[in-house]
């Protein structure tokens, strides 16, 4: 674990250069699609964009994709991946993480973070700060567990969904993909694809 290259230079990929930080690895550079123009708020000088990354694929050990947009990074580490970059997973010292989960490339999980037995991460896909998943839940690629958030066991969540910060989702629950948890949301029915959620018990909103 020593040269990692992140793929998005925005506060996220300030969160995940941390978390990579504080696993092991030792060099980080950061690359962004707005270079060579300089990211707003971005303290670390970004060296170049998706397709130099892949031109520079052999100088790095680890490639991860830091952009919070669901589609955007699960697009990207599908693209990165299949150019064949060596396209790695994060987790925080600070989370814990049963031994027999089962994590896609792509996927970061940061501090405070609970993932219990059973559980498949998709590929792309983010367990944020104090977020907890119980046993035998399924998340599938692209999607964000956001801050606080909490799934009891067996529940099963779609591709790109957003999981809002706070929310709770009933055990058992499937929800669909395309789908937004709002933040506070409680979850106990099933939800279906590429609807917003809100409320407590949740309602479906029209999606923005």
């Amino acid at each position: 674990m020593q040269r990692l290259a992140i793929l998005g230079a925005s506060g996220h990929g300030k969160v995940v250069a941390d978390t990579a930080v504080q696993a092991g690895w030792k060099i980080i550079s950061f690359f962004d699609d707005c270079w060579p123009a300089p990211h707003d708020g971005q303290q670390n000088r970004i060296v170049g964009n998706t397709n130099l990354l892949i031109e520079e694929r052999d100088n790095f050990d680890g490639i991860i994709v830091a952009i919070g947009n669901n589609q955007i990074r699960l697009r990207k580490t599908q693209e990165l991946s299949r150019a064949g970059l060596p396209v790695t997973s994060l987790a925080h010292p600070f989370s814990y993480i049963s031994n027999d989960v089962k994590i896609g490339e792509g996927t970061v999980i940061f501090a405070g973070a609970v993932v219990q037995p059973g559980t498949i991460l998709g590929n792309a896909s983010i367990v944020n700060t104090g977020a907890t998943i119980d046993h035998d839940c399924n998340i599938a690629a692209g999607s964000h567990i956001c801050p606080g958030a909490h799934l009891a066991g067996g529940v099963t969540v779609g591709m790109c969904t957003w999981v809002g910060i706070g929310s709770s989702i009933k055990q058992n629950i499937c929800i669909g993909s395309d789908v937004t948890i709002g933040a506070g949301a409680v979850v106990i029915r099933n939800v279906p694809s590429d609807v917003t959620m809100v409320g407590v018990p949740a309602r479906a909103v029209k999606k923005d």
